[in-house]
């Protein structure tokens, strides 16, 4: 039960993510924003995220606090920058707000996941599966929104989506409490994270981890824009909710086997699969809606799968009493590179057009399954004592 509580919570919280990107159209017009704007519109939630998780794992605050406390402040602060939104009367502001967001939810996502390694020990890579599923749900379910009411003022989803975030924390403040397998509060260590990546298996996740997320929110961000290159706005913001959505039924699949078989080896197939995907993107560009649907589903459940088995693997070999602050290193460096991969896209749009673009993130995840290639062999490194 606690699981599905900080499921749910996760779900509402996310919802944060993408409320900017799911009305970008109705935002870009008002604002009349050029392509360097709306770029960094969209990259401005990766930006401040990096920050957020960067400062967190300075102090390692997700070891050093409760938690759920971190969670409960960062649904709090990004649903309130989250809001302010509808009140931006300028670029600059939309992009700082944005930021601010960004930042907020550090204090959601890895704090989450720790939370929830706290509460499973042999079923951990399950557990973080659905909670990765939910999340992903939750970044889809704004564009959901766009694609059922296109006719929705773009303030109103923004003032949704902030409630829907105060909701997720009071969740996990509520009804979800501290589990006994990880340690719930460490004292401050300035050479955690050093500590953290001596470990060989935390290194080699974390690297298939930066291969996955070279593709994953470059692919997530501009899939909407790909499909409506082709269709409508409307029907593009659809495709983006069923790619984005999907994910939540790879995350859960792959987390109810990888324990039995190995994450390891889960997260690389994973990855080769989604490789294939981005190559085949560029003949599904003029395929009928309801293929390049069923496509995007596809690549949807592959471009997930491996997320939480990655998460799973970092939190199993790291020190007990600082696995926040080594989930928390881990999506810094990830999403750190994010902002490099959203970036190129738009630029490669204008020179080879959107049929091609997608082609540019299919060495992230080839490079993230070579990295894993020994711990898919050995189906992980042996565990440590305690962990």
């Amino acid at each position: 039960m606690q699981l599905a509580w900080l499921s749910l919570a996760m779900f509402l919280g996310m919802t944060l993510w993408f409320s900017a990107t799911a009305a970008n159209a109705a935002i870009v017009a008002e604002f009349r924003l050029t392509a360097a704007e709306t770029a960094w519109l969209t990259m401005a939630v990766q930006g401040g995220f990096v920050i957020g998780t960067l400062v967190s794992a300075l102090l390692n605050l997700p070891d050093v606090l409760n938690p759920r406390r971190l969670f409960w402040i960062g649904c709090v602060a990004g649903a309130i920058a989250n809001a302010w939104l509808a009140a931006a009367g300028s670029v600059a502001v939309l992009v700082a707000l944005r930021l601010v967001t960004g930042a907020a939810l550090a204090l959601v996502y890895p704090p989450g996941m720790k939370v929830a390694a706290g509460w499973f020990e042999k079923r951990r890579g399950a557990a973080l599966g659905v909670l990765i599923g939910a999340l992903t749900v939750g970044s889809a379910f704004p564009h959901l929104l766009a694609a059922a009411a296109a006719a929705i003022p773009w303030r109103v989803l923004m003032l949704f989506a902030s409630a829907l975030a105060v909701c997720g924390g009071g969740i996990v403040i509520a009804l979800v409490g501290d589990g006994p397998y990880v340690a719930s509060s460490a004292p401050f260590d300035p050479a955690a994270i050093a500590r953290v990546f001596a470990d060989r298996g935390t290194r080699l996740a974390t690297l298939g981890y930066l291969g996955h997320m070279w593709e994953l929110y470059a692919m997530w961000t501009w899939i909407a824009a790909f499909a409506a290159a082709t269709s409508t706005p409307r029907r593009g913001s659809a495709i983006a909710f069923l790619t984005i959505a999907s994910g939540a039924i790879g995350s859960a699949a792959a987390g109810s086997i990888a324990d039995r078989v190995g994450k390891a080896r889960i997260a690389r197939s994973a990855m080769l699969v989604s490789a294939a995907c981005c190559v085949a993107s560029a003949f599904m560009f003029h395929a009928p809606i309801v293929a390049l649907a069923l496509f995007a589903m596809v690549w949807g459940v592959a471009i997930v799968a491996d997320s939480a088995q990655l998460s799973a693997l970092v939190a199993q070999y790291s020190p007990r009493d600082h696995v926040g602050t080594a989930l928390t290193v881990q999506t810094c460096a990830g999403f750190l590179l994010t902002m490099a991969s959203i970036r190129l896209l738009p630029a490669a749009a204008e020179v080879v057009g959107w049929q091609w673009v997608f082609l540019t993130l299919a060495p992230g995840p080839l490079l993230g399954a070579y990295a894993l290639r020994d711990l898919a062999k050995s189906a992980g490194l042996p565990r440590k004592a305690g962990v």
